[in-house]
C-alpha cells in the first residue's frame, strides 16, 4: 500500500526516485475505494489445490478482493466433483456481461497439443477477446501465458528436449518497473513445463517487455506496454510440495522423470523441500494487485 505524505515534503522526490510508492494528500483525499473484483479462469486439473494457492496470494494484502471462479463449458473436469464446479464456478455465458478489475488465467496440462487442438481453444479465445474490454488487467500463468501470447501477439511455443522441472534462479531486467518493486536481484521460481517461448520472438513484438529472465528457464515475466497484460511462464503460486507430488506421481506411473532441479535438499527425494520462492510470489501478486489493478482501474467499471 502507498504511504500518504504531504506533496511538498522534501523526502517525496527522493522516495519516488527510489521507486517507493508515495501518494499525495490531494490524491488520497479524492480517491474512491471499493472492493476489487477478480475472476479466476482455473484450467488446472487440480482445481482445489490451485484455488487455495491463488487465494492465499491474493489475500496477503490489505486490499479487499471479491473473487469469482470461471470454468470453460466445453471441457468437463475429471478430478473434481460436478457439485463443486456447479456450486463455485460460473460459465462464460454467465459472466460475459460483467466487468472486472482483474483476471487470472491459469496453466493447463495440454502443452503436447497445438493450441488449436485443445478442445476448449475457441472458448478460451472468446474469453481472452472479451477480457480486452471487460477486464482491466489480466495475469496469465504457464500454459495460460503461452496461450495468451499466441492469441494476442502470435508468439509461438516450442517443445523442449526434456521437461523443464525444478526451482530456478532468475534476474530482473527492469528494476524500475512497478511489478518488480522489492524483488531481489536474483530470485527463485518453480517451473514445470515441456515447452518454451523464445526471447528472439518476443523481441519482434514492440508491445511486449521482458521483465525477468533465467539462464536455465528462459523468459519468465513479460508485460505489455500498457501494463494490462502480464505473462508468467513459471508457477510462483506453487506450494512447497507441488513439484514433489508431480515427481512422485510420474515415478509411480513408471515415467522416466528426473528429480526437480534445486528442489530436494542434497537432491534427496526423501527430504522435505525448502520453499525459497514464497517471498517473491507474495511480492509479485501484491505489486500486481496494488499498482496495476487497485491504482489503475476506474472506480466505476462501466467506464473501463
Amino acid at each position: 500500500m502507498p504511504i500518504r505524505i504531504d506533496n511538498e515534503l522534501p523526502a517525496k522526490q527522493s522516495l519516488e526516485m527510489e521507486n517507493i510508492f508515495v501518494m499525495s494528500n490531494l490524491r488520497a483525499d479524492t480517491q474512491d475505494i471499493r472492493p476489487l473484483r477478480i475472476i479466476i479462469l482455473n484450467l488446472m486439473p487440480t482445481k482445489l489445490e490451485t484455488e487455495t494457492q491463488l487465494l492465499r496470494l491474493l489475500s496477503n494484502s490489505p486490499l479487499q478482493v471479491d473473487i469469482e471462479f470461471l470454468q470453460v463449458a466445453t471441457h468437463k473436469s475429471k478430478n473434481v466433483s460436478k457439485n463443486h464446479m456447479d456450486k463455485f464456478y460460473q460459465t462464460f455465458d454467465e459472466v460475459q456481461n460483467k466487468r472486472y478489475d482483474g483476471m487470472i488465467i491459469t496453466g493447463a496440462p495440454v502443452e503436447h497439443l497445438e493450441f488449436e487442438e485443445v478442445d476448449y481453444w475457441d472458448e478460451l479465445c472468446r474469453i481472452m477477446e472479451w477480457s480486452k474490454k471487460n477486464v482491466y488487467s489480466t495475469w496469465y500463468i504457464c500454459w495460460g501465458a503461452q496461450a495468451g501470447l499466441y492469441y494476442h501477439y502470435g508468439v509461438k511455443k516450442y517443445p523442449l528436449k526434456k521437461k523443464l522441472f525444478g526451482v530456478f534462479p532468475h534476474f530482473c531486467l527492469d528494476d524500475t518497473h512497478p511489478l518488480m518493486r522489492g524483488i531481489d536481484d536474483v530470485y527463485y521460481a518453480p517451473h514445470s513445463r515441456h515447452t518454451e517461448i523464445r526471447r528472439q520472438d518476443i523481441a519482434q513484438v514492440k508491445d511486449l517487455q521482458i521483465l525477468s529472465y533465467s539462464e536455465d528457464a528462459g523468459v519468465h515475466i513479460l508485460a505489455d506496454m500498457d501494463c494490462r497484460k502480464f505473462f508468467v511462464t513459471g508457477h510462483s503460486e506453487y506450494d512447497r510440495d507441488t513439484l514433489a507430488k508431480e515427481y512422485y506421481r510420474d515415478v509411480e506411473k513408471g515415467i522416466d522423470i528426473e528429480k526437480p532441479v534445486n528442489y530436494f535438499p542434497n537432491d534427496d527425494d526423501k527430504l522435505v523441500p525448502k520453499m525459497i520462492w514464497r517471498t517473491t510470489a507474495n511480492l509479485l501478486f501484491n505489486n500486481w494487485l496494488n499498482y496495476f489493478v487497485y491504482q489503475k482501474t476506474p472506480y466505476d467499471l462501466n467506464n473501463l
